[in-house]
């Protein structure tokens, strides 16, 4: 059983060195540094903690890519199935309970080991930083460690909603099981989260050379504007989330926050497929990221790699690519263009399939090519490496199409090549192009239009700008136009629906879709939606030529004719699926958690 007091001690675990012994019988252990001597490595501890950023496996990923895409429009689970893993129960919400999947325990679990452990490198601070480190120093590891308390507080809250704060007071007085998850509200706990960040804020310098992947000033106004603009739009359940609870306060701190962003040194990288590349994994693009090494490059067995994103590989292409994280239909509808611009009424009307070298009168946002894998296009800008339709693993229940962001390209390699493979990529937290979203978001809602626009195409006219490098291949295929002001920023309706847009093809399968479904209060009417129409979504095997495509499962008769159907239908089980308003929202408390200690921790409503 995993529970508060069992990840204390395991939090300094990785503090000690094992050695063998003789007669372990008569020597004392070896693996465990005493708590007092480890109190007084106060560096060591801050280090520990920042250890935890990349404490991930594919059953507890901290970028949440089964809890923000997998749950959404944009994405279906993929695999070898639905019962490949537990996050089936995810991918159609109707069988989500305390116990299913049994991966949200560990998730919990593995976040409170990293509270923990920032709690204690505060104690370690408190006791020895002075003494140590010097006065300066230890203002600024406190100020990074509160930042990192609040990066896991905040995946803490985003998920299981009724969280217990634990802070280093809590961990000194050793009182961690008394307290309960309902002792604040959700606005409290937000508030408590905000105050970590803002004391990072108001102490840490800006991003300096060398520092990739420490916490600093920048970042921490970033995660504040994050915080206030959930905040702004209600309390994350429907009845209580939207426009007639907007909070215009709050989206003013979201403004006065990624202004520090704006006027910093961070920005728009000049090419959009860039930001995915581990060649560009640090680049002014990204403001805060969790860092990732290849072996050959940190002189390890392994690495230090990207183990959240490991079932994610392309089937067939990788040497044990596992296929989950698929891009669906009504996601690749979406970044359809006519006239350059989106189809937002229409879009999901009719299935088109980007064929490469076969252009249609249909055209399609650069952006699609940068992050949905698609038969016959190379696979990730590789043409040595053309994706065919055998690189599905299960196509019956999920198609053909794969993820491309969080993989590096296939020359590249594994960062670790065994039973499974990891990659060196890093993992965003927050990218500039985010920020600069959540600015234009809150702008509208402050009646900002004209300010808002100029983001948005900003970040249009960076897409258009995305074709020749790397996917020119697809050139005559794309059509991508910057918004006029009428009628898409002549009034906050058709402005909302813009940034809502932008913000899902731009952010598209980086793990965040269904959270912003969930903060303008529509989760429910979307994907009920998107349930009812992705059931019967279907793909051809043909181009656009009549002609079968490379890898199509079809059979020929003796006059070489096909035989077989010409279209798969796949997300059938999406007839089981169904998102409950005022349940649904946030998932719930994992049962183990709630039998540690019967009636200490209570249950999110709508799950008893």
């Amino acid at each position: 059983m995993k529970n508060l007091s069992k990840y204390i001690f395991a939090a300094m675990l990785t503090l000690g060195t094992v050695t063998s012994c003789s007669d372990f019988l008569d020597d004392s252990p070896q693996g465990v540094v005493d708590q007092d001597k480890a109190f007084k490595l106060p560096d060591d501890m801050v280090n520990s903690a920042y250890a935890m950023l990349g404490d991930c496996w594919f059953s507890y990923p901290f970028n949440l890519f089964p809890y923000g895409d997998i749950t959404s429009d944009d994405c279906l689970k993929g695999g070898s199935g639905p019962n490949d893993t537990g996050y089936h129960a995810m991918d159609i919400w109707t069988t989500l309970t305390s116990t299913t999947p049994g991966e949200m325990d560990e998730l919990w679990y593995r976040l409170y080991c990293a509270v923990s452990r920032c709690n204690r490198a505060l104690l370690s601070l408190e006791r020895n930083g002075e003494s140590k480190l010097g006065a300066e120093t230890t203002r600024q590891r406190v100020a990074e460690v509160k930042f990192l308390r609040g990066h896991f507080y905040y995946k803490l809250l985003t998920v299981f909603r009724k969280i217990p704060w634990i802070d280093e007071r809590v961990e000194d007085d050793g009182t961690q099981e008394s307290v309960r998850n309902d002792q604040y509200t959700y606005e409290e706990l937000f508030g408590k989260i905000i105050s970590d960040f803002k004391a990072a804020y108001d102490v840490l310098p800006v991003k300096e050379p060398g520092q990739d992947g420490r916490a600093n000033k920048v970042a921490a106004a970033a995660y504040l504007a994050k915080c206030y603009l959930n905040l702004a739009w209600g309390n994350g359940y429907e009845a209580g989330t939207g426009v007639d609870h907007i909070n215009t306060n709050y989206m003013d701190s979201v403004v006065i926050y990624t202004d520090e962003v704006v006027n910093s040194d961070y920005g728009y990288l000049e090419d959009y497929g860039d930001i995915f590349l581990p060649e560009y994994k640090n680049s002014k693009e990204s403001v805060f990221a969790v860092q990732c090494s290849d072996y050959e490059d940190d002189h390890t067995t392994y690495g230090r790699a990207n183990w959240s994103v490991m079932l994610n590989g392309c089937w067939g292409m990788w040497s044990c690519g596992w296929d989950f994280h698929k891009p669906s239909q009504n996601l690749v509808n979406a970044f359809k263009t006519k006239d350059g611009l989106p189809m937002f009424d229409n879009y999901n009307d009719s299935v088109d399939y980007p064929i490469n070298g076969q252009p249609t009168a249909q055209k399609w946002d650069p952006r699609l090519f940068h992050t949905v894998g698609m038969p016959s296009f190379p696979y990730k800008y590789e043409k040595e490496y053309t994706q065919t339709m055998a690189n599905s693993r299960d196509a019956t229940d999920y198609g053909y199409y794969t993820s491309l962001k969080e993989v590096p390209q296939r020359s590249k390699g594994e960062t670790f090549n065994d039973s499974w493979q990891a990659f060196a990529t890093n993992d965003y937290v927050i990218r500039y192009t985010d920020v600069m979203l959540m600015r234009a978001e809150a702008l509208i809602e402050l009646g900002r239009l004209s300010e808002a626009r100029v983001i948005i195409n900003d970040i249009r006219r960076r897409a258009a700008n995305s074709v020749n490098k790397h996917i020119e291949y697809a050139a005559d295929q794309c059509q991508i136009a910057e918004y006029p002001v009428s009628p898409y920023f002549d009034n906050k309706e058709n402005a909302r629906k813009c940034l809502r847009w932008e913000r899902r093809l731009e952010m598209a399968m980086e793990n965040g879709r269904f959270f912003d479904l969930r903060r303008w209060g529509v989760a429910s009417q979307t994907l009920n939606a998107y349930f009812a129409s992705e059931q019967n979504s279907t793909y051809s095997f043909f181009d656009h030529n009549g002609n079968v495509m490379e890898g199509a499962p079809v059979s020929y008769d003796e006059n070489g004719n096909v035989t077989s159907a010409r279209e798969q239908h796949y997300g059938q089980y999406y007839r089981d699926a169904h998102f409950t308003a005022g349940k649904n929202e946030f998932f719930p408390i994992p049962y183990n958690q709630l039998f540690y200690i019967p009636g200490l921790y209570t249950q999110n409503q709508n799950y008893d």
